[in-house]
């Protein structure tokens, strides 16, 4: 991977991934991240986030942790992902309790009621953002008859057959790399 062109300030990071932790409770993170990281600030390009975040998903972890973490090893080090984890997750988490004890607190039943309207709210909004990040970055990253075929493939499996993501890889990741192998310049 080339190395980033900007080098941002660790308060900028940190301020950046605190305002994608603050939109993006309830999920939509790896779009809220494309979208600060790529499109608004330059930090990186599509190739260096798309590479990013497939390492992410393949250590153990949250991936979007994961992904905060290696962009700030990126842009500053080992302070740029301690900058960007802590952005992240901070409030997050002082949400997540607060909320909680709004729930603990508040009338017997009524509490259940607002949040689970709130949280179906969050789940949906999440899930558009996802598949809209997915379209842009296939858009500009999926090219041929042959990697549509085993993108939609790997999409139907997973989101309407039901099979698990790791059935599905130890099938489709053979299939992908030989037909990258195969169609080599």
């Amino acid at each position: 991977m080339t190395a980033p062109t900007v080098r941002p300030s660790l308060a900028a990071l940190f301020l950046s991934f605190a305002g994608i932790g603050l939109m993006s409770v309830g999920g939509g993170l790896t779009a809220w991240t494309r979208r600060e990281v790529v499109q608004k600030r330059g930090w990186l390009d599509d190739r260096q986030f798309l590479s990013g975040y497939a390492l992410s998903q393949l250590v153990p972890g949250a991936t979007n942790v994961n992904l905060a973490v290696f962009i700030g090893t990126q842009m500053r080090g080992t302070l740029g992902a301690i900058a960007c984890f802590c952005g992240l997750t901070a409030l997050p988490l002082v949400i997540v309790l607060l909320v909680g004890l709004a729930y603990l607190r508040g009338p017997a039943g009524a509490g259940g009621a607002w949040l689970g309207t709130a949280l179906a709210g969050m789940g949906a909004s999440a899930i558009g953002l996802n598949l809209g990040t997915g379209v842009r970055l296939a858009r500009g990253s999926i090219r041929g008859v042959v990697p549509v075929l085993i993108a939609a493939t790997t999409a139907l499996s997973i989101g309407l057959l039901g099979f698990t993501l790791a059935h599905v890889l130890l099938v489709m990741l053979p299939i992908s790399l030989l037909a990258a192998w195969l169609t080599r310049p």
